[in-house]
């Protein structure tokens, strides 16, 4: 059973009108035209996967002898040091 729900959405003039030109074109009511581009938009956004950051980890020894873990200026000169920065 489907239910149909009324509600009230404000659109921007332009969209508005070329969407009822094309509801017009295609011989269908503007309801249709917003049901089908909402469930367009929904099944995309709900087929998207989460985000996964790739694991960029190395194997390591932690910092170098001599460099306090914490001091970050520290490091960037260490990073690029011969390197012209």
């Amino acid at each position: 059973m489907v239910t149909h729900i009324k509600t009230t959405i404000e659109i921007a003039a332009p969209v508005l009108e070329d969407a009822k030109r094309l509801a017009r074109a295609e011989g269908v009511t503007l309801r249709v035209l917003v049901e089908e581009g909402l469930r367009h938009v929904v099944a995309a956004r709900g087929a998207r996967k989460g985000f996964r950051l790739k694991d960029a980890s190395f194997r390591g020894k932690g910092v170098r002898a001599g460099v306090e873990e914490g001091r970050w200026a520290e490091m960037r000169d260490l990073i690029y040091e011969g390197r012209g920065a």
